[in-house]
């Protein structure tokens, strides 16, 4: 392309431009051509034609740029007034003959202009907003205010968001709150746009930030005024969310219902909100509270969410005794005395067989609750299929896996296009898998590769990686057999059987490939009893052993996720996060490590950046 703008440049320049012919595409690709490579005087000549022909903006301003590239500055200045007369309602062509005049060293011309473009305000609240936003990109702050304070004056419309805004950039943050919060107390509805613009303005997730503070003093103070509306309680309420202070957020909201006599959905909506950000003691405060409160609509759901906290706070941090299991596991059963085995307690049971099962070793009881819940009338096909899927986990528990399989592949033949039924099938060839029928379960997880559930997909990908790489041979056999056993062990939390096969492994067979695999197995397995900086040091030997094998961004990944969630050091998880995305590119945790990374980071990156 660029050989043949070269030749077209040649033939037009050997004609004289004063036979040039009537404008078309060529001229306006000569033009553009010139001017991208800074050949300024030839562009003029172009865009003059193209000027002549389409006085239209785009036009105009690259030959006006064109024109002050040559210093051709007066008939800039006689376009300039010649569009501005032609196009009195577009303030743009004004602001710009301003900005034209600075740009030429002459203030006091160009202030003028911007004095007399406030000073003939239109009554429009349109125009004022669409001036005041030109003054703003061209950073004139003092005129974008001026425009605002006349329009207030010429017109019946407030301004406030737009004034906040200014307030801001004139770092007048207080200014900026109190007017937010006079805005929305006649404008309720607003509290969506109020509260994006704080949360993008300000720090309000740091609760020692200078920010943070002014906005709460604001609120706190608005709030205690007798005469303040409601949806500055909502506000405040919000605000200590933002910060994750859940304690003084529990204590607003309980406020608010108060005075409204509500029926429980803000204390139920927070709960929600602390049980996503794992905060679950304050969410079961507010489950508690609902569950007392003689109005509330959220009596089940309540009871639900505060067995819930429990059962996560249990299996998430693993950080428990026997006494706390044995309160646990009454609370379920008290909870099931009072609603009874039905439909709408098909979690709590759900949740109560796995504690049994596996934190208090009472599988049996756990395997009698869930073929009550079978038989519940009125749950559908889902619920009796997450039923199956428990009741199989437990029969692997107690190692009574054929049994277990049966069930895996009723849910898989019942939910075959289904997350679950993925699952069910990943599970079965898992089955195979322990019972060294290797070559069956790598045909069953070759289908589930192309699974629609990613998580699914990746487990499957993982395993089938696993016994390709470490079964294929006669002598290898043994490793791989006796290292799927120990893999079932874990699963039926019989450590130290598991850990004395896989040594078995590598006294046996040192050099085998799956040393890599058995400090993963160690390090999940220790994961499993909560013993975090145990797991933590497994990964790490992937790391400083193996760190070019198919596990090592596994295990980095795994620390990270430790470090963040657990252990709640963020800025090592962070560093974590950006050395697995620096040196394991490809990585099947690229894309989720990331997205961690930006939060951790507060989001504060930018186009190609991590």
């Amino acid at each position: 392309m660029r050989i043949f703008f070269q030749i077209l440049v040649f033939i037009l320049a050997c004609a004289p431009i004063s036979q040039a012919q009537p404008i078309g595409q060529n001229d306006i690709q000569l033009a553009q051509y010139y001017y991208s490579n800074g050949d300024f005087e030839k562009a003029t000549l172009y865009y003059e034609k193209l000027y002549t022909k389409d006085p239209s903006k785009q036009i105009f301003l690259r030959y006006t740029d064109c024109l002050f590239q040559t210093k051709q500055f007066k008939l800039i200045e006689k376009l300039y007034k010649r569009q501005i007369n032609s196009n009195r309602q577009d303030l743009d062509y004004q602001v710009s003959f301003g900005q034209f005049y600075e740009d030429m060293g002459e203030g006091e011309k160009a202030n003028d202009m911007y004095e007399n473009l406030v000073k003939n305000l239109p009554p429009s609240p349109t125009k004022i907003i669409e001036l005041y936003r030109l003054f703003l990109s061209r950073k004139k702050n003092d005129f974008a205010f001026e425009c605002l304070k006349k329009g207030k004056k010429i017109t019946s419309y407030g301004y406030e968001l737009e004034f906040s805004e200014i307030h801001l950039i004139r770092g007048e943050k207080k200014e900026m709150v109190n007017l937010l919060v006079s805005f929305l107390s006649q404008n309720p509805d607003m509290i969506d746009n109020v509260q994006q613009l704080l949360s993008s303005k300000l720090n309000l997730e740091d609760q020692y930030s200078t920010d943070y503070l002014l906005t709460k003093d604001i609120l706190i103070s608005s709030v205690q005024k007798t005469s303040s509306p409601l949806i500055i309680s909502e506000l405040a309420t919000w605000l200590f969310v933002q910060s994750k202070n859940f304690s003084a957020a529990y204590n607003q909201a309980v406020a608010l219902e108060k005075r409204l006599n509500g029926n429980g959905n803000r204390i139920y909506d927070l709960a929600a909100i602390c049980m996503e950000n794992k905060a679950y003691e304050a969410a079961r405060k507010c489950y508690t509270y609902l569950m007392n409160e003689p109005n509330s609509e959220y009596v089940i759901e309540a009871q639900r969410g505060l067995l819930s906290a429990r059962y996560l706070e249990i299996t998430t941090n693993r950080n428990y005794n026997e006494q706390e299991i044995t309160a646990t596991i009454l609370e379920y059963e008290q909870a099931l005395q009072r609603f009874g085995k039905q439909v709408k307690t098909h979690s709590i049971i759900i949740e109560l067989s796995h504690i049994l099962a596996y934190y208090a070793a009472r599988p049996s009881e756990a395997i009698k609750l869930l073929k009550e819940a079978l038989t519940i009338v009125g749950s559908t096909d889902m619920q009796k299929a997450q039923v199956k899927m428990q009741l199989a986990d437990i029969y692997v528990l107690s190692d009574d896996i054929w049994e277990a399989s049966l069930l895996y592949m009723q849910v898989d033949k019942d939910f075959k296009f289904e997350a679950i039924g993925n699952e069910a099938k990943y599970k079965n060839a898992r089955i195979f898998y322990f019972d060294g029928e290797f070559n069956y379960a790598q045909a069953q997880l070759d289908v589930l590769k192309e699974s629609t559930s990613k998580l699914i997909a990746n487990d499957a990908i993982q395993l089938s990686v696993s016994i390709t790489d470490n079964f294929g041979l006669d002598s290898n056999f043994q490793a791989m057999f006796w290292f799927a056993k120990s893999e079932l062990l874990i699963e039926q939390h019989k450590y130290s059987e598991a850990f004395q096969l896989m040594d078995s492994i590598r006294i046996n067979f040192p050099y085998h490939s799956l040393a890599d695999e058995i400090m993963m197995r160690k390090g999940k397995a220790m994961e499993m009893q909560g013993k975090w900086m145990d797991a933590v040091a497994y990964y790490e030997d992937i790391l400083k052993f193996h760190p070019r094998d198919i596990l090592a961004d596994d295990a980095l990944f795994r620390i990270g996720d430790i470090k963040e969630n657990i252990l709640l050091e963020k800025e090592q998880a962070l560093e974590t996060y950006k050395r697995l995305l620096m040196e394991y590119k490809s990585s099947l945790f690229s894309a989720e490590a990331r997205k961690r990374f930006r939060a951790l980071r507060g989001d504060q990156f930018s186009e190609g950046d991590i």
